[in-house]
């Protein structure tokens, strides 16, 4: 197929996302609790890493201060040729006591809302992105049931409150991913290393997305409301016959289950993909492979790949996350282009994806690595907080602008642009 032909459907959704923790500042919550804790400090402190990068890398506190400055990054985000962006609500904010509701932060988040559609950005919201309440945390979190029905209360009030201005709404973000390295492997808060917590968080979870859906179908009839599934495009060797049955085995419980289990409780799928993994006998990384900044392997081609392996579900696709930390830009331009080539051919081949939204729009709080991998189409200087779109920003531009991917290895468009940059 010749670069020209790339046209994408018409009404395709083009924006980048965010989540609430990494980008807004501000907040207590479980995680900000846990990146000043002293066993938190004591491990970065044996690591090295205070020592790289400094203490107050790991510590979100203003973030990229979007609490304030949202209607900027949603002007921003309109020039830049965006007509969706994803974002979160953060629950600690707008419940930060049990069954006690702060009306000032849901005005707030009102205002969000409406800068964005203001903006022409058609909102995607998350109701979950990972933090908790201190009052979830102190009762277990996602190891109590009870956090099931706080969740669906949450979710109740948010509908009554947001649900005439909001169309697309996603329960949880990865899952997949929160049980996994939080539970498991004990990476991230609560550090937990129990097979038995994390497969009781799993569940709960699972049961937590039914009883939000549950409450969006009775409350917002008309609403499409789906989750944010981590997609790993796992490979293995050819003739490999154990690499073939792990590569089963991981498609089946890591890029399946949860979604098989939930089937009935998804208008559509949101995508997050950022990598693929070799699996079976010898199976390490490549070394000629492209690495971003945090050392993951670069293949555009596993959006593809993951897209496809969606279809047998005949849900709607969205790409919610697809990015990776560049902070020189060198790689993102072709990264972007070859991804999006693959996402055109997987629609070709029967996918039905509806959007591509970017990750991130601005440089952020990255969880446990903190402020140094830049994932930002928009570059934050972290002191002035400075908003400055980086090329790929001007290319991804062009792109959303045409709904066309054109001479993907000629010319791409004004690489200046004209774009201003919000901040102060």
């Amino acid at each position: 197929m010749k670069d020209k032909d790339i046209i994408f459907p018409k009404g395709f959704f083009w924006g980048a996302a965010t989540a609430a923790h990494q980008v807004e500042g501000g907040l207590k919550n479980d995680w900000t609790e846990w990146e000043a804790s002293p066993k938190r400090l004591a491990e970065l402190e044996r690591s090295g890493l205070i020592k790289k990068y400094g203490k107050d890398n790991f510590m979100s506190g203003r973030a990229a201060d979007q609490y304030r400055l949202f209607a900027d990054d949603f002007k921003l985000a309109r020039e830049l040729g965006h007509n969706a962006t994803r974002f979160s609500l953060e629950w600690s904010r707008l419940e930060p006591e049990e069954g006690r509701f702060n009306e000032k932060e849901f005005a707030h988040y009102r205002e969000v809302i409406r800068a964005a559609r203001a903006n022409g950005l058609e909102p995607f919201v998350t109701l979950w992105h990972w933090t908790l309440p201190l009052w979830v945390r102190d009762q277990g979190g996602w190891q109590n049931g009870k956090t099931i029905g706080d969740f669906a209360r949450f979710t109740e009030k948010v509908a009554l409150e947001f649900g005439a201005d909001v169309q697309f709404w996603l329960t949880l973000n990865e899952p997949e991913v929160y049980a996994i390295e939080s539970y498991l492997q004990g990476i991230r808060p609560p550090q937990k290393r129990s097979p038995l917590a994390y497969l009781r968080v799993l569940r709960h979870l699972v049961l937590a997305h039914h009883a939000a859906y549950a409450v969006m179908r009775q409350m917002l009839p008309g609403a499409q409301v789906g989750l944010a599934s981590h997609q790993i495009h796992f490979v293995s060797a050819p003739h490999d016959p154990i690499g073939w049955l792990i590569k089963k085995l991981a498609d089946w419980w890591w890029n399946g289950r949860f979604i098989a289990k939930s089937a009935d409780c998804l208008d559509f799928i949101g995508v997050n993909n950022y990598f693929r993994m070799p699996v079976g006998i010898g199976r390490g990384n490549a070394p000629s492979v492209p690495k971003s900044d945090l050392g993951w392997e670069l293949h555009p081609d596993s959006l593809k790949s993951v897209l496809l392996g969606l279809k047998h579900f005949k849900k709607p696709l969205y790409v919610t996350e697809s990015g990776l930390a560049d902070a020189e830009d060198k790689l993102r331009p072709w990264f972007i282009r070859e991804t999006l080539k693959g996402v055109h051919q997987a629609i070709a081949s029967g996918a039905e994806v509806r959007g591509y939204l970017h990750w991130s729009l601005l440089d952020n709080f990255e969880w446990e690595s903190g402020f140094w991998p830049r994932f930002g189409l928009i570059a934050i200087d972290h002191k002035t907080l400075k908003r400055t779109p980086r090329p790929s920003a001007f290319l991804y531009r062009d792109i959303c602008r045409a709904n066309e991917l054109k001479n993907a290895f000629g010319e791409d468009g004004d690489r200046d642009g004209n774009a201003s940059a919000g901040g102060n």
